[in-house]
This record gives structure tokens, sequence and C-alpha cells, in this order.
């Protein structure tokens, strides 16, 4: 079993050249492309995390790390319970040696709601989100109440910021928003035959996944951060509110909110019992653009120089990995070594091949390597069977990914 339980004496990843020259000889053995987890860097990562929390639960978002063997080694780390699942089909495998599975978003799988409700065990284990009456009319559809066990759900409160002038700033989820909202749906939950809600959830994406110091953009730097503390203020009284109102009616085991981007500011509301985190763990590039931490880059991808259409171009196969949200630059892959390499803008990332420019791309050669971050974290890992863990200069184990397990939850 993968173990991360004790704090790396350095920081190679400091010095890029050591760094990527190291992660570059201990892989030269297998063939590219080449997922590598430097695990130096992932235990930096996963206890900057738990510094961070300042002694608040974490619970491990799953979707940002898609391999098995390293959520269960998160997790065997004090200060980390649960996971925050993204699929029902994924938390019924993961329950299997997990104890604690919240499932992020609501379901429509049938299979796999007969599966949770026909099983004590698993239903013990595996909590659904819902907000709406729609999802407990849908699930007794699937399978009545008289028919199965009782199903623990999770209330999704909607963390975003409406604005009278900006608007809606947030991502679209729950309709759940006002304190009352919640507690009217919390109360149906609890008289509904069938359903025991143990949790309120809400997630501040405008705090915890936007970037307040995006390089080379200070303006916007400038007013991502004044959105972070307004939308801060407003949720955290906001959220205290409907929390309560829901205690109300049920008690609540677990309240859980927040994401990488918004630990310090999560944790400091005292509703609050744990906070979900994922992509700090493997480093995405996403969140090179954060004024208060940075995530060691833990997870990369070495891709091989193929061909050489001019001596002043070079080739990659492969490398069209593009990250999911709102499309531009920043959902690229980002060449990281050898440093002083560009995409074509006529072609940029493809699916078979990846041209370079730049200064570097003259000196490589036909079966040289160049280095990649993925714009996300677990994204990666749906794209590769397996990241070869890297220790001290040499791969020390290999482990496989969901991919490599079979298993493509979405």
């Amino acid at each position: 079993m993968l173990d991360l339980s004790h704090r790396p004496s350095s920081r190679p990843w400091q010095n890029p050249g050591l760094f990527w020259a190291e992660l570059t000889a201990a892989t030269a053995h297998l063939d590219s492309p080449v997922a590598a987890l430097h695990l130096g860097a992932l235990r930096h990562n996963a206890y900057d995390l738990l510094d961070r929390a300042a002694g608040t639960p974490l619970r491990v978002a799953s979707k940002s790390i898609r391999v098995r063997g390293v959520v269960e080694a998160i997790l065997a780390l004090p200060g980390y319970r649960g996971v925050l699942a993204y699929t029902l089909a994924e938390a019924l495998w993961l329950a299997e040696t997990v104890t604690d599975v919240l499932v992020g978003y609501p379901t429509a799988d049938r299979s796999a709601i007969r599966r949770l409700g026909r099983s004590p065990e698993l239903a013990a284990t595996v909590t659904l989100m819902v907000d709406s009456i729609a999802h407990l009319d849908f699930i007794d559809a699937v399978l009545p109440p008289g028919s199965r066990v009782p199903i623990r759900v999770c209330l999704e409160l909607d963390a975003a910021w409406n604005t009278p002038v900006l608007g809606h700033l947030g991502v679209w989820r729950s309709p759940v928003h006002t304190p009352g909202e919640a507690r009217r749906l919390g109360a149906a939950i609890a008289a509904r035959p069938g359903f025991s809600l143990v949790g309120v959830m809400s997630y501040e994406a405008q705090v915890a996944g936007i970037g307040d110091k995006p390089a080379g953009k200070p303006l916007r730097g400038l007013v991502t951060r004044w959105v972070r503390r307004r939308s801060v203020g407003e949720l955290a009284e906001r959220r205290s509110a409907a929390v309560a109102a829901v205690r109300e009616v049920a008690p609540l085991e677990f309240v859980n909110g927040g994401g990488t981007g918004s630990v310090e500011s999560t944790r400091a509301d005292a509703s609050i019992t744990d906070i979900a985190v994922g992509s700090g763990f493997f480093g995405g590039h996403l969140f090179d653009n954060y004024a208060s931490f940075r995530p060691a880059p833990a997870a990369a991808v070495a891709l091989s120089v193929v061909r050489k259409p001019s001596p002043d171009t070079a080739v990659l196969l492969g490398g069209g990995w593009i990250a999911s949200g709102v499309p531009g630059a920043d959902r690229m892959p980002r060449l990281v070594w050898p440093e002083g390499l560009s995409l074509v803008p006529r072609e940029m990332a493809g699916e078979v091949q990846t041209p370079l420019t730049g200064a570097a791309a003259a000196r490589l050669r036909v079966g040289d390597r160049v280095w990649a971050r993925h714009t996300k974290s677990g994204e990666l890992s749906e794209h590769v069977n397996e990241f070869a863990l890297v220790e001290n200069g040499r791969v020390v184990d290999i482990l496989p990914t969901y991919r490599g397990e079979g298993k493509a939850f979405l």
C-alpha cells in the first residue's frame, strides 16, 4: 500500500531543472506517454492541505484523483475523513474499502440505486445528494420505500452569490438558496419514509475554484479577490442560518463545504464540520493562480517527440488532453520541460499529434520527451492506465488509475 505518512524533507520541484531531469531519468525505461506521480510532491500537498485546514477534517474529492490507491493512502493520514465521490456507481465501488462515501451530485442511475437500496452494508456507508423532492420521487419510483432499506441523503444548499449588478456568481447547482427553502426541503425529507437526512453540503465555487492571482491579469485578480471577500461574508451568514434551520428538523451528522481554493475561509465558518479537497493533491496548473498557496506539481505526463517537420519544430505523439470548463488557453496542457516550448496557434494540442515551436524545439530529437501538466488534476487519470510513482530518483511502484482498473464512471 502507498505510504504517505511522513512529510518530505526537501522540495526538489523548486528547482525545475533538477526536478524534471530526475523524473525524465527515473521513467526513461517506460514507454510514453508516461504519467508520473512524484511522491515527495504528493506528500507535501497532502500535509499542506492539513496545515491550511488547521484541524477541520478534510474529505477527499475523488474526481480530482481517480486513483484508488492514492485515495486510500490519503485517507490513512490523520485529519482526512471520508470521500466525496462524483457518481453513485463510483461510490459503491469505493465502498468496498472506504467506510464513508458522500456522492457529490444527484444520481439518476437506476441500477446503482437498486444495489444501494438492497444492501444494508452499502446503505450504511454511502450518502446520496438531493436538492429537490423530484430526487426523492425518482428514487422511490426505482425502489419503493417498502422494498428497500432506508437511504441516507444529504441536502445541497446553493452557495452561489446572487448580486444585484453582477447576477449569479458561482456554479448552477442546487435550487435551494435561502434558510427557509433549506428548512422546507429538510422537513419534507425528514417526513418521507425510506430516507434519512444526515447532512448538508454547499460548494462555494466562486471562491474555491477561481484563482485570485492569475498570471499577467492583475485587474482580473483584483476583481476576483473582491468577489471572494464579499461572497465569503454573505455565505457564512446564510449557510449558518440554513444549517441551523435544517437542524431543527433533522439531527445532522455533517456539514460539508469548500474546496482546495477555499480551505481557510471555509474552515472559518462555524457551521462546517468537514471540507472537501481534491485538486490540491496532484496540483493541476489551474491552481498555480492562487495567492495564498501553491501546490507542488505532483502529477505530470511525458510525451515523446516523433517527428521534425522543420529544424525548429518538433511534434509530440498525442497531447490534446483539454480540461473541462469554459474553453480558453487556461484549459490547455502546460508545457513545463524543457523550458522554452510553445504550442502552434493554428494547431495547438491535438488528438494524436501536437507540434511545438520555441527555442527548445530546435534542440529536440525524435525519441526525446516533453513534460506537460494538465490544467486540472483527476482528468489526467482518464487518459492513462497507470501512474509511475517516483521517489529518490527511481520508480518505486506502479499504481493503476480508475481507467487501469477498467472503470470509467463519467
